[in-house]
């Protein structure tokens, strides 16, 4: 397994976005297009990857959210390599990344209804936290928060 730290130009990072898009499209249903604007990558600076033997198989993002905080985005795993732990490490290296550039929390938002992708941030010591932002009144967003 190889972590890459890159940015959103990188062609792998933006093949693997292709492929979570399109996994999104089918579970957000209708609301897409609202959920979709908030999910652009262009100039997209923080960027992890894990390849296992030269293949992309996983990725995860940070942008600023605020001074001290950043939001975790674009998270994926292809499905082939689910429940491999890898979602974990895309959260580790992005945490580490933020931490070293003095940032001192990490926000995200997810489907609720994810039960697998909260499992995966509450496992990994994200609380669960009222709704910001453009997801304040969204009942389908669930939104967590973890002190890096």
């Amino acid at each position: 397994m190889i972590i890459k730290r890159t940015d959103s130009s990188d062609i792998d990072f933006q093949k693997l976005v292709r492929l979570l898009d399109a996994e999104l499209a089918i579970r957000n249903g209708e609301d897409n297009s609202f959920f979709e604007q908030f999910n652009k990558i262009d100039l997209i600076k923080n960027c992890v990857i894990i390849y296992i033997v030269d293949i992309p198989v996983a990725c995860g993002a940070f942008k600023e959210f605020n001074n001290d905080s950043v939001e975790i985005k674009r998270m994926f795993t292809n499905p082939e390599f689910r429940r491999k732990g890898l979602a974990t490490k895309i959260l580790e290296e992005l945490e580490i990344w933020a931490k070293q550039l003095g940032y001192e929390k990490a926000v995200l938002e997810t489907l609720a209804e994810e039960n697998e992708a909260v499992f995966v941030y509450q496992k990994n010591g994200y609380k669960r936290i009222p709704n910001y932002g453009q997801y304040v009144g969204i009942d389908k967003s669930a939104c967590f928060e973890k002190v890096l």
